[in-house]
């Protein structure tokens, strides 16, 4: 399979010419910002490394990526829309509640700021939606299948655009010693996506309408991941005079009030225009009552949000294998034709649950589970279960414990070859490319207003073909950029 979608790649190269390639990838990183914090002394900021990468584009459909591309628009609207519909939520959330801690937790909040009444209206998305590659059966051509849609933290806008950036630099400085046909400048698509994210926050602000505000990054203590997030704040501050603050969530609860006639926040005496989630999407990031007490606080205020609480609970697995179920999807999606395309891009999905398709897909997973993939609800990668892992789990858990799954068909992507840079060695092997597509949404006062809806740019992952989950910053996978074939 590899051999016929991605031949003759990567190219024969010497050791010596790798060996430069190697060298020059680490030397252009370090120089140009393409750096993460090291495993260990994460808390000193003078230690740094380069961020993992591939060494070579990865080949990827030109058909497929322009098919990702086009779909963003309508995904974003989708979920926006999702977003605004408290019954759907309502009907789809509940259940989960009662055997998720964390998704209760934040349904309580949606619950609460309903009923006291929302200040603000306007809503910020900053979402990626992430894609395999499957080949039918007997098919000559590759088609794109959603793995799930992010709706908070969409990371690595930033260094995935300079990840591309060094690929062009390699192919100018050596032409990549002239090793393969395939590797073109022409091939190498345009990546917008280290300002599509500081430009939606800096219209947000601008829609707040209060100049001197700040726009307030929450974040980890220790976040190895902080130059991805760095980029944003330089370019807000240099081409739009917009200040960032960065604090934790404990940090919020200790420090932030709301203004009890404007209910604007304010902490260090700034107001707060924009709050820009880059972290709060697991139970870990939440160890005590002070957490949840900081999320209640922001989304009581009139800070415009990204993500507000509704658009974090649309964003749960379970919303993805609703939208599966025919007819649900349509509802949102009136074209047809717009509604045929996003469904063609979903795996097979099934709820774990005690209906009678649940059961039934309890029987498919414990029969031959080697096709299928657990999923929870949550973000950050490590948490899905695959393949044989899933009989002895799935058989553990209650009726009610396992509606807090989805299950997934497992996708099977073409397999390729590719050398990878990691801590500075160099790993050559099998291995299976993830495409991202970022997503900014603003929605105005009105509920179906639409400010802005466009196209972020792009982000590609690769990983061992081994390797289960995708995640750069959880250790899987390195960032890539695609070469179009």
């Amino acid at each position: 399979m590899s051999e016929t979608f991605f031949p003759k790649y990567p190219p024969n190269i010497s050791d010596e010419n790798l060996q430069s390639l190697k060298n020059l990838a680490i030397d252009w990183s370090l120089s140009h910002g393409l750096i993460i914090r090291p495993p260990t002394n994460v808390s000193n900021n003078s230690f740094v490394m380069h961020a993992p990468v591939s060494l070579f584009p990865s080949p990827f459909p030109r058909k497929t990526y322009e098919e990702a591309i086009e779909l963003q628009p309508m995904f974003n609207l989708l979920f926006h829309k999702l977003s605004q519909d408290s019954e759907f939520i309502t009907q789809v959330v509940e259940e989960i509640t009662k055997v998720d801690d964390f998704v209760d937790n934040l349904y309580k909040i949606y619950l609460k700021v309903k009923e006291e009444g929302i200040v603000q209206p306007i809503s910020l998305g900053l979402h990626r939606s992430d894609y395999l590659l499957q080949v039918p059966p007997d098919a000559t051509e590759a088609n794109i299948l959603q793995v799930e849609f992010n709706t908070i933290s969409s990371s690595f806008s930033s260094l995935s655009y300079l990840t591309g950036e060094l690929h062009r630099y390699l192919l100018k400085a050596t032409e990549y010693y002239n090793s393969s046909e395939l590797l073109k400048s022409d091939s190498l698509p345009l990546n917008d996506s280290m300002t599509s994210i500081p430009k939606g926050i800096a219209k947000a602000h601008e829609l707040y309408g209060s100049p001197n505000a700040v726009v307030m990054m929450v974040v980890i203590d220790e976040e190895r991941n902080i130059f991805d997030q760095k980029w944003i704040e330089y370019d807000l501050l240099n081409n739009n005079n917009i200040h960032i603050i960065r604090k934790t969530l404990k940090e919020i609860n200790e420090q932030g009030k709301l203004d009890p006639n404007t209910k604007a926040l304010v902490i260090d005496d700034k107001e707060v225009s924009v709050t820009y989630f880059r972290s709060g999407y697991s139970p870990e990031q939440h160890p005590t009552k002070k957490e949840w007490d900081a999320r209640l606080l922001i989304e009581r205020s009139k800070s415009i949000k990204c993500p507000s609480v509704s658009y974090q609970l649309v964003g749960a697995k379970k919303v993805q294998q609703v939208l599966a179920i025919p007819g649900v999807l349509e509802k949102y999606v009136t074209d047809p034709t717009d509604a045929k395309r996003l469904r063609a891009s979903f795996a097979g999905l099934y709820p774990l649950d005690s209906s009678p398709e649940g059961e039934a897909a309890v029987k498919l997973a414990l029969g031959n589970p080697e096709y299928y993939v657990m999923k929870p609800q949550r973000e950050g990668g490590g948490n899905n279960i695959y393949a044989n892992d899933i009989p002895s789990i799935l058989s553990k858990l209650s009726v009610s414990e396992r509606s807090s799954y989805i299950l997934m068909d497992l996708i099977q992507p073409p397999l390729m070859k590719n050398i990878i840079l990691r801590q500075g060695e160099l790993v050559e092997g099998e291995m299976i490319s993830e495409l991202g597509i970022y997503g900014i949404f603003i929605g105005g006062k009105g509920k179906d207003e639409v400010i802005i809806n466009e196209i972020g740019g792009h982000l590609l992952r690769t990983k061992g073909r081994k390797t289960n989950e995708g995640g750069v910053a959880t250790g899987y996978a390195v960032i890539d950029s695609p070469l179009l074939i």
